[in-house]
């Protein structure tokens, strides 16, 4: 299987099995799919209170029976700096969930950040915390939430991959499971979102072209004219300004009592909304893995989920921004 697409293709293996045999429905909410289908191989839950209370799943049950003690679990908190009032918390930090790293040789694999994003309507819910994008490390994770709580507990469930030498700056792959019109049965799609499918201009350039934007607006309701060569320094001044991470920190300014920082929102255009009317290809009543695959790599991926659902809809679409995405179908 392509190792790049390892997390994504098992997620919609397992999902699919599970609305085979009825052990979950598509009606259920997005936590609940992912708890039930990943609930062995994750190692962030942002949601644990709920995950326990609503959903019957403790996040830690499986590293308190591998410790066979109490105290060793108090003392391997206590080392990462983890507060027992957090166990069973709900954290508001982005992701809703990661997937456990592995290792292939020397080099680490897997791992990937996954997002859910429920929508009553047609449109793809806002991204609030973040810019959906191909990768992320857990060094920027922890610079989006302003602490560095999602890398603690990751550290705690990846054990030994935690001491790698690159295991905050590893790029995770970012996935988002995706559903539209979920409270209208004949209507509702549900897809597994490669983050290439949003991420169609590199996000370093995404955010100086929006600072120009910004600075271009001012100008216009200002009334202030600016010749082009000033414009061209401004622009290169501002194609500096890429890093999210430096964006999202909270800034010290001199003799002011706050510390503002900046959170970047994003909405999803249509033509990046796999669900939208823009790729008809994307049914209704459908549960779909949408995958940005090097051509080289299709077949080898086509011919792994085939073998593991017999009768899955294989296709490719044409992202009107973004090449081409190789696309998995189940009907619900």
């Amino acid at each position: 299987m392509v190792v790049e697409a390892q997390d994504a293709i098992e997620l919609f293996i397992k999902t699919v099995e599970a609305l085979t045999n009825k052990s979950i429905k598509f009606t259920d909410s997005l936590e609940e799919i992912v708890l039930k289908v990943k609930g062995d191989d994750l190692a962030y839950v942002d949601n644990r209170r709920d995950a326990q209370k609503v959903y019957k799943y403790d996040f830690w049950k499986e590293l308190k029976k591998n410790l066979k003690s109490a105290i060793k679990f108090k003392i391997l908190l206590k080392d990462a700096e983890i507060q027992e009032k957090l166990l069973y918390s709900k954290s508001e930090c982005f992701p809703d969930f990661l997937l456990k790293a592995k290792a292939e040789g020397n080099r680490l694999i897997s791992g990937s950040l996954l997002e859910l994003k429920d929508s009553k309507g047609g449109s793809i819910a806002s991204f609030n915390s973040t810019l959906p994008t191909k990768f992320k490390s857990l060094e920027e994770i922890d610079v989006i939430n302003g602490i560095d709580l999602v890398s603690k507990i990751a550290g705690v469930m990846e054990g030994n991959l935690a001491k790698k030498e690159d295991y905050k700056s590893y790029q995770r792959k970012c996935l988002y499971l995706v559903r539209t019109n979920s409270e209208s049965p004949e209507k509702v799609k549900l897809s597994v979102v490669d983050g290439s499918f949003f991420e169609t201009v590199p996000k370093e350039d995404l955010i100086y072209q929006m600072f120009m934007n910004i600075l271009k607006e001012h100008f216009h309701k200002k009334q202030i004219s600016i010749n082009s060569e000033t414009l061209d320094k401004l622009k290169d001044v501002l194609s500096k300004v890429t890093d999210q991470t430096i964006i999202a920190k909270s800034q010290e300014i001199e003799k002011a009592s706050i510390r503002p920082r900046l959170r970047i929102m994003a909405e999803v255009h249509s033509e990046g909304n796999p669900h939208s009317s823009t790729y008809p290809e994307i049914v209704e009543g459908s549960f779909n893995l949408i995958l940005g695959l090097p051509n080289l790599k299709k077949e080898e991926s086509m011919e792994y989920v085939k073998h593991r659902i017999p009768g899955v809809k294989v296709f490719t679409i044409k992202h009107k921004r973004n090449g081409e995405h190789l696309v998995f179908q189940h009907l619900l």
